[in-house]
């Protein structure tokens, strides 16, 4: 059975192009987005590692660890990275800073339930399934909070990516859940747990649409 969202995220020890880490150590306190690539030297996969690289800033605004997981060896990881920055370099300063994970015999991937046994297709030169590309969230307590997995074909849309931490974020602070296409500064939902005395007091500029829908600005 794959991770399921409100599971403890599992730990591993892993070589990365960072050096060794023991994942839930190198968290530490920090949120996380830990993301799979089928193989180095892919198409999709370099234009998403020089965009994470591009919005470093993003994700150290929010207190965000990134870390990606290739089924390669680290002397490709490491070659892998000098073609994205090459590649982001044409059009953005690019620097590929976060760890890459080394997981050729495919540990990890197995642990996250990451491989690919549905395509009999996806496999590499000794019959290995490739890895999917998923996405997950993990919060500083370790619990995993989002998956997602793309198709190949398909780069990963990284405002989502922050626009779903942002609103994670949010409702662990503020006793507040967000509607659909919402963004940051966008009105928020009132939690279904807040009475209308408690809402009267926690959001006093708040509107209720439904007995069970209430929105509010959210002043941060």
């Amino acid at each position: 059975m794959g991770l399921r969202l409100g599971d403890t995220a599992p730990d591993f020890e892993a070589q990365t192009t960072g050096g060794t880490i023991k994942f839930h150590e190198w968290l530490g306190n920090s949120w996380a987005v830990l993301f799979s690539h089928p193989g180095d030297f892919t198409p999709v996969c370099t234009t998403e590692l020089g965009e994470v690289a591009r919005r470093a800033p993003d994700f150290e605004a929010r207190g965000v660890k990134v870390i990606g997981i290739s089924a390669n060896g680290l002397d490709d990881h490491h070659k892998w990275v000098q073609d994205i920055n090459d590649y982001g370099g044409k059009f953005a300063p690019t620097d590929v800073q976060f760890p890459i994970i080394a997981d050729e015999d495919r540990q990890i991937s197995v642990l996250y339930d990451m491989l690919d046994y549905q395509d009999a297709t996806n496999r590499d030169g000794k019959g290995l399934p490739f890895t999917i590309r998923t996405v997950f969230i993990i919060d500083p307590k370790k619990t995993v909070r989002l998956t997602l997995a793309y198709p190949a074909s398909t780069g990963r849309n990284f405002d989502e990516i922050i626009r779903v931490i942002d609103s994670l974020q949010l409702g662990d602070k503020h006793r507040i859940t967000t509607p659909v296409n919402w963004k940051k500064g966008d009105d928020v939902i009132v939690h279904p747990s807040v009475s209308n005395e408690e809402a009267k007091t926690l959001f006093p500029e708040h509107t209720v649409h439904k007995p069970y829908l209430r929105t509010t600005p959210l002043k941060l």
